[in-house]
């Protein structure tokens, strides 16, 4: 059978105060009193059986994304341990799908992105699965289109695309993946057009996954195996507790995507987002006349352009007089104000805060 395993683990820092380690950015509402996790099932709902969906997410969240993910099963929510990466917890789905079924082909998202139109992406996922299931020794992934000489994310370089049966997109064979570039150089992989950025979404067979894992990860074998005999019996907590942080912390990547043979793509031209940063609401909600973005039920702004105004608060009043260029982050009991271009620095101020104050707020 087919199944859809969703990564919701992430924390994101670089949306504090609004995300926090007991309360990560997939279940932030701020896209119309949504969150990324509930429009990310949404998205899978017309095409995998809601209990087919596995949700994969840190310890901390487990009550947190249940209660978001009403509409998968209980148990399918699974809470990793510590933190993995996501070769760990692709290893972990895999092997908690071939215990009862051996011949599960499975796609991989993440909880974090904005796709729209949302039927691309069914299609390119419907169509990867059809691919898989004919070809089980494939493993696919999803390239985006890139809109602009990115810096902050990865790419995929493609080859020339192939048609292929009962699939409308075509599938292109994989020559290489590049990490983060620098401005020119992401200059030249949009000016060849054979670049497209990596979405971290994938379709393939879970019994050969693990058989890849296996073969570049041999570390993991052991541990997962331990995995696979005790799940589902009441050794299955203890066990998992044990041997889930001896799993090697690195990504599927590094770990076997740059490794393996038989990788290929589906390109998708389509809005995509990885919902990472304050300066990401730019690309999802529409500015005001002074380009400022305003998540509020109320606000005044006097004066302020180019800023960036959010609170999940309903009732609070963001009121603001001559800020430019200027993020203002609202919760309860902390409120983030700094330039727009220092962002990338609040892993340091959230270092200088744990060491002064704890966890309090963190």
């Amino acid at each position: 059978m087919n199944y859809a395993v969703v990564m919701a683990g992430g924390t994101g820092k670089r949306l504090w105060p609004l995300s926090r380690k007991n309360r990560p950015k997939q279940v932030l509402k701020l896209l119309a009193g949504q969150n990324l996790l509930e429009q990310c099932i949404e998205r899978l709902i017309p095409i995998f059986d809601a209990r087919n969906i596995i949700v994969l997410t840190n310890a901390d969240y487990i009550d947190l994304v249940r209660e978001t993910s009403s509409q998968v099963p209980y148990q399918n929510v699974i809470a990793e341990p510590v933190v993995r990466d996501t070769a760990g917890a692709i290893g972990l789905a895999a092997t908690v799908l071939t215990k009862f079924d051996p011949d599960a082909t499975m796609a991989v998202v993440t909880a974090d992105q904005i796709i729209e139109p949302a039927e691309v992406l069914q299609q390119a996922m419907t169509d990867a699965i059809t691919f898989v299931n004919n070809n089980p020794d494939y493993l696919v992934t999803f390239g985006i289109k890139p809109g602009f000489p990115s810096t902050q994310l990865g790419y995929i370089k493609c080859g020339k695309g192939r048609h292929v049966p009962d699939c409308n997109n075509l599938l292109h064979p994989v020559e290489a993946f590049s990490e983060k570039p620098n401005s020119e150089t992401a200059r030249e992989y949009l000016e060849q057009g054979r670049y497209f950025w990596n979405s971290g979404m994938f379709v393939w067979k879970a019994r050969r996954i693990l058989a890849l894992l296996d073969h570049y990860l041999p570390e993991s074998t052991v541990p997962l195996q331990r995995i696979k005999t005790d799940w589902d019996s009441p050794a299955q907590a203890t066990t998992l507790q044990e041997w889930f942080p001896k799993l090697p912390k690195i990504s599927i990547d590094f770990a076997i995507m740059e490794k393996a043979d038989y990788v290929n793509a589906i390109t998708l031209d389509c809005q995509w987002l990885d919902m990472g940063s304050f300066a990401a609401l730019a690309d999802i909600i529409s500015s005001d006349s002074d380009n400022n973005i305003v998540v509020a039920g109320h606000s005044e702004l006097l004066d302020c352009r180019n800023s960036i105004f959010v609170t999940e608060e309903k009732d609070h009043l963001i009121a603001a007089i001559g800020l430019e260029d200027m993020v203002v982050a609202h919760t309860p009991d902390a409120t983030l104000i700094c330039h727009i271009n220092a962002t990338q620095r609040l892993k340091d101020l959230l270092a200088i805060i744990e060491k002064n104050t704890g966890d309090k707020f963190l």
